[in-house]
């Protein structure tokens, strides 16, 4: 029987090439997404291609009823989970604290920290009685470097995540869960188009020590050694994949 692994924001950049990931790892894959069907459906495709079996579901992970849901199709489906990435994430356009509303900073929260945590909730319910799993978390350097004049309010919400993966895998850990963070540099993904700066990765990737921005599937490919045996001592840190930065 293969192990199961869902991916949350898996229709497009780090979570596809997650899913890809943990496909050619041997992986049944559950490929989630909120609003890119065609995107979704590529991936799985992509994924079933490399033998895995798929479950395509659209949530959106800041509705909790959409979260109980989601799992409900997976416990139909499979019957287990093995393994989780909570990649779900968004961003608003780049801005200053005095551009910021409550309805931006209430949809940051509810999406990237509300829903990544409810989604951990559900993986730890399933994972306890198996006495085994892994819950990974993607983070961003953000967290530590704040991304003043951009997006702080991005940032605060992955200083959430860094603290609550900490806690979390203390908490689970006399359960065979093990729950660890990756916290990406800047990345050539479609997020940065989305905050209304599509060359900053490039632009700014230069800066780093390695003197480029990074891939999605260098993000995955951390992920997938995490999952991984070779990492059957870690839990509870946070590995940063920044080129340096």
């Amino acid at each position: 029987m293969r192990p199961v692994c869902l991916i949350t924001g898996a229709s497009a950049g780090i979570g596809a090439a997650c899913a890809l990931r943990a496909a050619s790892d041997g992986y049944d894959v559950v490929v989630n997404y909120n609003s890119d069907h065609a995107g979704a459906e590529a991936v799985a495709q992509a994924a079933t291609d490399a033998g895995a079996r798929c479950l395509i579901v659209q949530a959106d992970v800041a509705d909790p009823d959409a979260i109980t849901a989601m799992f409900d199709q997976i416990d139909s489906k499979f019957g287990h989970l093995d393994a989780v990435v909570n990649n779900a994430g968004i961003v608003g356009q780049t801005a200053r604290i005095t551009d910021l509303t409550h309805d931006r900073l209430r949809r940051l929260f509810d999406v990237n920290v509300i829903g990544a945590i409810l989604v951990a909730k559900a993986a730890v319910e399933r994972m306890e009685p198996a006495q085994q799993g892994v819950i990974i978390n993607i983070s961003s350097v953000s967290a530590r470097l704040g991304s003043a004049n951009m997006y702080i309010d991005y940032a605060a919400t992955k200083g959430a995540i860094d603290t609550f993966t900490k806690g979390l895998a203390d908490e689970v850990a006399t359960s065979g869960i093990r729950v660890a963070g990756v916290a990406p540099g800047l990345i050539e993904t479609d997020i940065h188009t989305k905050g209304g700066e599509p060359g900053r990765a490039a632009r700014l990737g230069a800066t780093a020590p390695m003197g480029r921005a990074g891939t999605a599937q260098e993000i995955a490919n951390a992920v997938s050694w995490l999952m991984s045996g070779q990492a059957s001592y870690v839990t509870g840190t946070i590995l940063t994949v920044s080129g340096g930065r």
